[in-house]
């Protein structure tokens, strides 16, 4: 057998060791997986808690600066904390905040998409991406990759669709997309049972609990989006399945690349048109 057949591979998808000339990973089925464009540097990472997460943040924050610079007044500079850098709510709009007002009086459906990726000050973006950084790789463990970004998109629009139908007139951040996976880790702990699944339960209970009582407590914190993202990473999470119960499959990675498109057609429109009105004055 040549060298190239003998070569061993962590596969790109189940970091499990086969031959780079496999047919098909023996554990997770993934076709051809030393083929060169999954046994990449790029491919490689994808997944993995580090090179995933920063991806989103890396979003979140270019989205962020994007509207501290389309503000016409400028960055909040309050001396209050919770509104230090804050961007106003024209450039949020323009940027693609969702609500009410988006939807219902300018028809901006495709804001339930990119109001995940804008925050209303410097605490709110750091609050959201540290809450990411703690529960994204659990979920990234539990259910993959691939899985992982269904559930933050999908909780994401539901929670905020949740909240546009409740009333709520204009709405942005991540935390209904952080919710999701929340549910989603709730649904594990639940479903799954035993001492590990029932101490993640017990713990992301308590997030939640924390959750509820700092939007009592904090003005302006939108608790719909809160609760329909958890309910809809709940029911993402026992629509998709964890690793436990299957590996991930082709309609997961279907599913993921299609969150993939329309949140960067979405977000790339939203920009482009911000940008445009905003030149117009």
């Amino acid at each position: 057998m040549s060298e190239h057949q003998q070569r061993a591979i962590l596969c790109p998808i189940c970091r499990r060791l086969t031959n780079a000339n496999a047919e098909r990973c023996p554990y997770c089925n993934t076709a051809h997986p030393g083929a060169w464009w999954k046994d990449n540097k790029l491919v490689r990472n994808f997944g993995t808690p580090a090179s995933f997460i920063k991806a989103i943040i890396t979003v979140n924050v270019v989205m962020f600066a994007l509207s501290l610079l389309l503000s016409q007044r400028g960055p909040g500079l309050s001396f209050n904390p919770l509104n230090f850098l804050s961007p106003d709510n024209r450039a949020l709009i323009l940027l693609g905040g969702t609500g009410t007002i988006p939807i219902a009086q300018i028809g901006r459906w495709w804001s339930l998409v990119t109001a995940n990726y804008l925050h209303g000050s410097i605490l709110h973006i750091l609050f959201n991406m540290m809450a990411l950084s703690q529960i994204g790789p659990l979920i990234i463990s539990e259910y993959g990759g691939y899985r992982m970004l269904v559930i933050y998109t999908g909780g994401g629009i539901i929670g905020f669709l949740i909240s546009y139908l409740a009333g709520v007139q204009l709405t942005i951040g991540a935390s209904a997309a952080v919710c999701g996976l929340i549910g989603a880790a709730l649904f594990f702990g639940k479903h799954r049972g035993g001492a590990y699944g029932d101490a993640v339960y017990k713990q992301v209970s308590g997030w939640v609990i924390g959750l509820f009582i700092f939007g009592i407590m904090v003005p302006g914190i939108n608790n719909w989006g809160h609760g329909g993202g958890l309910i809809g990473g709940a029911l993402l999470g026992y629509l998709l399945g964890y690793q436990d119960r299957g590996s991930e499959k082709s309609i997961h990675k279907f599913l993921a690349a299609s969150c993939v498109v329309i949140t960067l057609l979405t977000l790339g429109w939203a920009v482009s048109t911000a940008f445009f009105y905003r030149l117009l004055g």
